[in-house]
C-alpha cells in the first residue's frame, strides 16, 4: 500500500472515517502525489452497493470529499516548503464541496480518483477531482478546503 499525506496526520487527525489511518473501520484512504495531479485508489466491497452492479452514490460523495481534504493538504505542504516527516503534515477541513454523477459507478473495479490542484491562496485550496472506474470517469467534483490550525479537535 502506498504511503500517503494521511500518514503524516497527528494521532488526533487519524480518526476520520474516510482517511483515518487509526480508524479501523474507515476508507483507509492514502492521497499521494502522481506527477502533476494527486492520486487516491478505493476497492469498494459489495456492501457499498446501490443497485446491483452500482457503487452508491453517498460513498462516491465521501471519496471525492476526502481525496479534496487530503489533495489540498498535499497542495499546501509543497506551496509550504514542508517535508514531510514524523506527523508534521497540514490538515484542511472540507469548505465546500461539488459533485456531479456522470454515470453509474461499477462496483466490480478499483476505483482511482484524481485531483487537479486550482488555486492556493493562504489557507484555502480548491480541487478539482475526478473518479475513474475502468478507466472512465464516472463521477466528478470540486472541493474547497480550509487549513485548520494544529489544534483543531483536540
Amino acid at each position: 500500500m502506498m504511503k500517503g499525506i494521511q500518514d503524516y496526520y497527528p494521532d488526533h487527525f487519524g480518526q476520520c472515517y474516510g482517511c483515518g489511518r487509526l480508524n479501523e473501520h474507515g476508507y483507509q484512504l492514502k492521497t499521494a502525489w502522481d506527477g502533476e495531479e494527486t492520486l487516491t485508489r478505493f476497492t469498494p466491497s459489495a456492501y457499498h452497493t446501490a443497485i446491483p452492479g452500482s457503487v452508491y452514490g453517498g460513498l462516491l460523495a465521501s471519496l471525492i470529499d476526502c481525496h479534496g481534504t487530503g489533495s489540498a493538504a498535499l497542495a499546501l505542504a509543497k506551496e509550504k516548503g514542508i517535508q514531510l516527516e514524523g506527523f508534521n503534515a497540514p490538515r484542511c477541513v472540507t469548505g465546500s464541496l461539488q459533485v456531479s454523477y456522470k454515470k453509474p459507478t461499477p462496483i466490480d473495479s478499483t476505483l482511482e480518483i484524481r485531483g487537479i490542484i486550482k488555486e492556493v491562496k493562504g489557507k484555502k485550496v480548491v480541487v478539482e477531482i475526478r473518479l475513474l472506474s475502468k478507466g472512465e470517469v464516472c463521477v466528478t467534483g470540486e472541493v474547497i478546503a480550509i487549513q485548520v490550525p494544529d489544534d483543531f479537535g483536540k
